[in-house]
């Protein structure tokens, strides 16, 4: 990967519906060489998806919920049915294998605590948990989808 392709990348990351004559100018390349670099980034699956953001506030999805998970279970059928429950809500917006004293931990975002009270009685009707801590976000001082290129070499 060159810095065309960290460019393209970037650019991308900032606005992916940025049309591949505008990302051929900014990064100095003719619009079918970008086209090529924009297609070999997906085949390699560099590009993962093009999608668009939305406002949560706008939407009234007003609180974000972090979920930290204590189970006591640690077999193969405890794992696929917690995968198959939290991937099935559609307020469980990460959930992420920890290590250390939490298994699993998890962002949500609901409307309001009522919200929330549902979401997390549905969990613990589906899935044995150990232990369910959750702390609930008051302000979000910095949020990006943007990876880091600077790493890449």
């Amino acid at each position: 990967m060159d810095q065309r392709d960290k460019a393209i990348l970037q650019a991308l990351q900032a606005d992916a519906t940025i049309t591949v004559g505008e990302l051929a100018e900014q990064t100095g390349l003719s619009k079918s060489a970008c086209w090529r670099r924009i297609q070999q980034l997906e085949e390699l699956g560099i590009i993962s998806a093009r999608v668009t953001l939305l406002n949560q506030q706008a939407l009234g999805l007003s609180l974000t919920v972090f979920t930290a998970i204590k189970t006591h279970e640690h077999t193969r059928n405890w794992f696929d049915r917690f995968h198959a429950v939290t991937t099935s809500m559609p307020n469980v917006m990460e959930v992420h294998r920890m290590s250390g004293d939490v298994d699993y931990l998890l962002r949500a975002v609901v409307p309001d605590m009522k919200s929330y009270d549902d979401m997390y009685k549905e969990m613990i009707e589906k899935v044995n948990l150990f232990d369910v801590s959750s702390s609930f976000s008051m302000e979000t001082i910095k949020y990006t989808t943007a990876l880091p290129l600077d790493y890449i070499k």
